[in-house]
């Protein structure tokens, strides 16, 4: 018996196998850590004001999950679909990555939309706290990625917060549930999603589609929901090559952007509200729970981004 033991182990550990399941083990890791990414941007694309590209950023997801659309829109793999080589042309997007952050993001809204519908009915106040304090904290961890500032990156800044700021206090419409818009609604909406500070579920709102929607999806009513998935992947393939090219020839200024964008969206997630107008608030018990639920939004960003880091510079010495 013992030899037989003796036998398995040094396979497993041999050459050939050990470090083979120790990439497996790693790969495996990864996975699990990408779903569970993309659930928290499907947790925080749900919440109207909440960007999950906000959530992409803080987990240190955002640029790869960009430039992992982008590929469905390069001229090569369109080229390889024209001349028929199909399966070379689908070996060129990251398949891995899509699949694991996408599933997360569609099993938040399947499991979660209904409890937030409630919260949004019921608790309001301190899903707003708690959102805000995450959003507020996610200024300075994106922001600090910039490592000089200049005139160019502080008028982005400027420019992203006015225009956030502008977006969210706009009034909602009424608009028709014919099939063109909801197709139109899927494609803004998922520009919205993946911009940080622009919450694709606020658009929804504007365009008077955001019940529609999160009844659709409580009630798996699919007709409403594959119109809106056409529009969100033909929107999502042509923007994500917008931002990839900003990315890659004005780095700094776009992230500069995207963090006035996230300022601007304060006004939208603001917890103190009279008639859904934004109020300072008054010190009393409900003041003390609502800065509460502000300071373990900002305590769950600044303990991702501590994780993130120790990951980053473990795989710096690796």
């Amino acid at each position: 018996m013992s030899h037989w033991l003796q036998g398995w182990y040094r396979l497993v550990t041999s050459d050939y196998v050990f470090p083979y399941s120790l990439r497996m083990i790693h790969i495996a890791k990864r996975h699990i850590g990408l779903f569970l990414r993309g659930f928290c941007m499907g947790a925080a694309d749900i919440v109207p004001g909440v960007s999950g590209g906000t959530m992409a950023f803080i987990l240190g997801i955002y640029e790869e999950l960009i430039d992992a659309i982008a590929l469905f829109g390069k001229k090569t793999f369109w080229s390889d679909i024209i001349h028929g080589r199909v399966h070379h042309a689908f070996t060129l997007p990251k398949w891995g990555f899509l699949i694991a952050v996408g599933a997360g993001i569609l099993s938040a809204a399947a499991i979660l939309a209904a409890p937030l519908e409630h919260l949004l009915e019921t608790k309001p106040t301190a899903l707003w706290s708690f959102f805000f304090g995450l959003v507020f904290a996610s200024i300075f961890v994106v922001g600090a990625r910039i490592k000089q500032w200049n005139i160019f990156r502080v008028a982005a800044l400027i420019i992203g917060t006015v225009l956030a700021y502008v977006l969210v206090g706009l009034v909602p419409v009424d608009t028709p549930e014919a099939a063109w818009f909801l197709v139109l609604c899927g494609a803004i909406t998922i520009c919205a999603m993946i911009l940080p500070g622009i919450s694709g579920a606020f658009l929804l709102v504007l365009l008077g589609k955001y019940e529609f929607v999160l009844s659709a999806v409580t009630n798996r009513d699919i007709a409403p929901i594959a119109l809106i998935g056409i529009g969100a992947v033909v929107g999502l393939i042509l923007f994500s090559q917008v931002l990839g090219w900003l990315f890659t020839k004005y780095h700094d200024r776009t992230v500069a952007l995207l963090t006035g964008l996230m300022i601007g969206s304060l006004r939208k997630i603001w917890p103190w509200k009279l008639e859904d107008i934004n109020i300072l608030p008054e010190w009393n018990t409900s003041t003390t729970q609502i800065l509460a639920m502000m300071l373990l939004g900002a305590a769950v960003v600044i303990i991702v981004e501590i994780v993130a880091y120790r990951g980053r510079k473990s795989i710096m010495n690796s």
